[in-house]
C-alpha cells in the first residue's frame, strides 16, 4: 500500500466542473492510465481518493491537493508520465510526493488558503490601501449573506488571517488573501472584497497554495 499527494492546477477551462464531476474526472484519468487504485470495502467500493477543500465553481489554482492510495507502489515520475496523458486541457499535475500512510486524513490537515483576487479598480490605491488596512485592524466584523436557500450569520474577520494590496492599476487592482478553510468555517474572497467595499464582484480568483497543519 502506497499513499501519494498530487499537487495540481485547474485553469480556466475546468473552473465550471462540480467537485463532483472532478472526482469523477480523476477517477477516470487514473483507470485509463492502469494506476493500481486502492478500493474501500462494503458493499460498493469506489476509489480511496480524497481533494482537499475543494474548489468554488468558477474559482481557478495551482496549488490544488490530493491524496491517493495505491495498491502497489509507484514511483512519482511514472505516476505523471502517465497519468498527464489522460488529463484535459486545464487540469496539470505540479508535483507528486510519498506521504506516510498513518497521517490523519488531507481534508482535516487543511488549515489555510492563499487567493490572488483580481477586481475592476475602483477606489484609488490610497482608498485601497486603507480599506485593507481598517479591515484588518477590526477585532469582529458581523457578516451575513445567503448561501443555499438560507441565511448565514458569521464573523467575517475571524475568518481573515491576512490581507495585502499586490498591484494597482487604473482599470484594475489585485488583491493578496490568506483565509480560513478548516473543518468548520471556510473564508470566501467575494464577500471579503464586498466587505472592503468594492461595488462588482471580482473578476477573477485563483487560488495559490493550501496552507496545512504544521506549515
Amino acid at each position: 500500500m502506497q499513499r501519494l499527494r498530487i499537487t495540481f492546477s485547474r485553469g480556466d477551462e475546468v473552473k465550471y466542473l462540480s467537485h463532483l464531476d472532478l472526482m469523477r474526472l480523476w477517477e477516470r484519468a487514473l483507470r485509463r492510465a492502469d494506476i493500481p487504485l486502492a478500493y474501500s470495502q462494503g458493499f460498493s467500493p469506489h476509489p480511496r481518493i480524497s481533494i482537499a477543500a475543494p474548489l468554488p465553481i468558477g474559482v481557478t489554482s495551482d496549488g490544488e491537493l490530493m491524496d491517493i492510495l495505491l495498491q502497489k507502489k509507484a514511483s512519482p515520475y511514472f505516476f505523471i508520465k502517465m497519468v498527464g496523458e489522460q488529463l484535459p486541457r486545464g487540469i496539470s499535475i505540479a508535483g507528486v510526493a510519498q506521504v506516510a500512510l498513518p497521517l490523519p486524513s488531507l481534508q482535516s490537515q487543511v488549515r489555510q488558503a492563499e487567493y490572488r483576487v483580481e477586481l475592476a479598480a475602483d477606489k484609488r490605491e490610497q482608498e485601497v490601501e486603507e480599506a485593507l488596512r481598517s479591515f484588518m485592524a477590526k477585532k469582529q466584523l458581523p457578516w451575513q449573506h445567503r448561501r443555499d436557500h438560507e441565511m448565514r450569520h458569521y464573523d467575517l474577520r475571524s475568518l481573515v488571517d491576512r490581507l495585502w494590496l499586490i498591484e494597482w492599476q487604473e482599470s484594475r487592482c489585485t488583491l493578496g488573501m490568506r483565509l480560513r478553510t478548516d473543518s468548520s468555517a471556510t473564508g470566501r474572497a467575494e464577500q471579503v472584497t464586498l466587505a472592503l467595499g468594492f461595488a462588482d464582484p471580482p473578476r477573477s480568483i485563483h487560488r495559490t497554495k493550501l496552507i496545512l497543519a504544521g506549515g
